[in-house]
């Protein structure tokens, strides 16, 4: 069985025991999460929401509150000696689904 889940501006495609990297919410670590359902597949049978799926519901623990890799912005521009470094690291909740229901 699997599911679409919305949450983040972004859509995931989750099965039970899946851990995913959604973006950052305020959730305590080993805290329940709750998501709207788009979608619920199970072998040929499909359920399409409009646009949620009623009474479907994905649940999720969260396991941590992590940062992705750096990354580099850097700006110049050229015969100036104008240059800007600057690092950014993305925050992420890692989630993992435990009930589709």
């Amino acid at each position: 069985m699997y599911a679409i889940i919305a949450t983040g501006g972004k859509q995931y495609r989750v099965s039970e025991g899946d851990v995913i990297y959604i973006e950052k919410i305020d959730a305590q670590v080993d805290s329940t999460v709750s998501f709207d359902v788009l979608l619920v597949g199970n072998d040929g049978d499909v359920r399409i929401g409009t646009p949620i799926v009623e009474g479907a519901k994905v649940e999720g623990k969260v396991v941590g509150q992590v940062r992705g890799e750096k990354i580099v912005v850097f700006k110049y521009k050229s015969k100036k000696n104008y240059r800007r470094k600057q690092g950014h690291r993305q925050p992420y909740t890692k989630v993992e689904i435990t009930k589709i229901g």
